[in-house]
């Protein structure tokens, strides 16, 4: 099977690290880029353009891109999303956030045809828009999703992935949190609300099959209202719309210091673990799509 090659993730982060906030010419160049790869893969790539207002009022403009392979039934009765955002803001090249992510979703994007398992869910790969300006591209999809027939098996948003310190107290933790997560900030954190129970022990326990990964799961009620630093993704709309849905993450802000601004660059990331994180997602996802007895006793029957 194809594996997850840091070459190739550098590559990809070479190309697309520079600021790219939303509506800019330098966001639509990249798009071309990732589609271009996508295809490259053997991926089916669909522009959707979206209209939606802002949370101060602004009327804004998104683009997504959303990638299935061909070989995937139209009727196909359920499926996975994998999904990271593009968009930067405009003070940060965006490296970790979120350069990662989709460095991450192309080299998946690579190898799935081949990892892919017979039966179970089809994936669907989703480039978001405007996560910056509120998760606008997230709640965009998540409606789409809501429209649809078919079952979403479950969401997962790819959000900052690559930024690493194997030094003593480099982990922030909110007040709730504290004494019960590490405070050194070399893990991988998967996290889901009170509907994910199975995805997130898909995704704990496909990460875990990386050697020298250190993984953490946190699943949290009431959509994770209680402690707002968890919904800060696309993910955060799927679980306000019922969905099933993890957030894959470096934890942001509470580890890496140069969130948002114009220090985030490639020669801070952590490569080796940005390739240990997306082999571990490629892992994860065989075991996320894979039916459930009650499914495949239905199938043979």
């Amino acid at each position: 099977m194809n594996d997850i090659e840091t070459e190739r993730l550098q590559e990809h982060l070479a190309t697309i690290v520079r600021p790219r906030p939303s509506g800019s010419p330098e966001l639509e160049s990249l798009r071309g880029y990732v589609s271009e790869q996508l295809t490259r893969f053997g991926w089916a790539v669909r522009r959707q353009e979206f209209e939606t207002v802002s949370e101060i009022g602004d009327r804004l403009t998104g683009i997504q891109l959303i990638a299935t392979l061909p070989s995937s039934a139209s009727h196909a009765g359920s499926w996975l999303s994998v999904a990271a955002h593009l968009d930067s803001r405009p003070e940060t090249p965006g490296a970790d956030d979120n350069a990662t992510g989709v460095a991450g979703l192309l080299e998946i994007a690579r190898c799935w045809p081949a990892w892919r398992p017979e039966g179970g869910a089809e994936v669907e790969l989703v480039v978001t828009d405007l996560e910056e300006h509120g998760m606008l591209g997230g709640a965009e999809h998540a409606r789409l999703w809501r429209s649809r027939s078919e079952r979403l098996v479950g969401m997962i948003a790819l959000e900052m992935i690559g930024y690493c310190d194997q030094r003593p107290n480099t982990q922030a933790l909110p007040k709730q949190l504290v004494g019960k997560y590490p405070t050194t900030g070399n893990f991988i954190a998967v996290i889901g609300n009170q509907n994910s129970t199975a995805l997130i022990e898909s995704f704990g326990n496909g990460l875990k099959e990386i050697p020298r990964l250190p993984v953490e799961t946190l699943q949290v009620p009431d959509n994770g209202n209680w402690l707002q630093a968890v919904r800060l993704s696309d993910h955060s709309p799927f679980w306000d719309a019922g969905f099933s849905a993890v957030m894959i993450t470096d934890t942001s802000f509470l580890r890496n210091p140069h969130y948002h601004r114009g220090s985030d660059t490639i020669e801070t990331l952590d490569l080796v673990f940005l390739r240990q994180v997306t082999a571990g997602c490629l892992r994860a996802m065989r075991l996320a799509v894979q039916p459930t007895k009650t499914e495949a006793c239905a199938a043979e029957c």
